[in-house]
């Protein structure tokens, strides 16, 4: 994990990092390390489905993240411990003004542990330069949910994102194998917008992964009825959903639906939404 811990006194940017270590204690999965430089924090952690499950809410209270600016998180959950971490609102990244952003997310999972990074919207302005940097690595029997949401350019304020690069990287071992890598940029001013490749001209996109035990036929074939502009695939333990469109709360919906159906699969437990979703 970068050292991300203070301002810079001559860049003004902020270096940022939370480290999150949970652990079961007898069926109850407990926040045993919260340690925080910078403007990260997790106030506490919350039980709003009984002990097994810990939840955390990650604040990033500037608000928006700017030119220069790196955020590290790091979670680790032990052996059997199950934790849910998601964020209060969408993140803003902003123009870059010659300096580059960066995120690094470190997600560890022990044995038999369950792992759900579920963030709510990231919103990328015109003109950000951004890196994205995810790193998930699971130990024998670990399960592991992640989404994104990405929009590129504020729509309802009438702004595209026509200038700019947004670079992203992401990897899951599972058991010490490589199961899941994706990486690519997506340049404003560049093709990718407006290929079919890419972005085919929509201006959001979400993505979510789950990793553990394959889906059946039935399931995924419910899970690629819920919205026509959503593509779903299984490959051997890892399954993978995603949507193109044009409206984040849209997006958010549907990735909330998916997230609904496999949950109860993958995690074996119900899916009710985070009230801090509706706020």
């Amino acid at each position: 994990m970068p050292d991300c811990s203070r301002l810079d006194p001559i860049t003004a940017a902020w270096h940022a990092s939370l480290r999150l270590r949970f652990a079961d204690d007898a069926g109850t999965t407990r926040l045993v390390e919260r340690a925080h430089s910078g403007p990260l924090r997790v106030q506490k952690p919350l039980y709003p489905e009984g002990p097994a499950i810990c939840h955390a809410i990650v604040i990033h209270p500037p608000g928006g993240v700017v030119g220069g600016d790196t955020l590290a998180v790091d979670v680790a959950a032990g052996a059997g411990a199950h934790a849910f971490v998601t964020t209060p609102g969408a993140a803003k990244w902003y123009r870059a003004n010659g300096k580059q952003s960066r995120q690094h997310v470190r997600i560890a999972a022990g044995a038999g542990a369950a792992v759900e990074w579920m963030p709510q919207e990231t919103i990328f302005f015109d003109d950000a330069n951004v890196w994205l940097d995810h790193d998930v690595q699971l130990e024998e029997g670990a399960r592991y949910i992640g989404a994104e949401i990405l929009c590129f350019g504020r729509r309802a304020s009438g702004e595209s994102f026509q200038r700019g690069v947004i670079r992203q990287r992401t990897q899951v071992r599972s058991a010490g194998k490589l199961v899941w890598w994706e990486q690519g940029a997506i340049d404003g001013a560049g093709a990718a917008m407006h290929s079919r490749f890419g972005l085919a001209g929509a201006s959001v996109c979400a993505t979510l992964i789950g990793v553990g035990a394959p889906l059946p036929a039935s399931l995924l074939a419910a899970i690629r009825a819920l919205d026509p502009a959503l593509a779903a695939s299984q490959v051997k333990s890892v399954f993978v959903a995603r949507y193109l469109g044009d409206d984040s709360d849209t997006a958010r919906r549907t990735m909330a639906r998916v997230w609904q159906a496999l949950r109860p699969h993958l995690l074996g437990c119900a899916a009710p939404l985070p009230r801090i979703w509706n706020t």
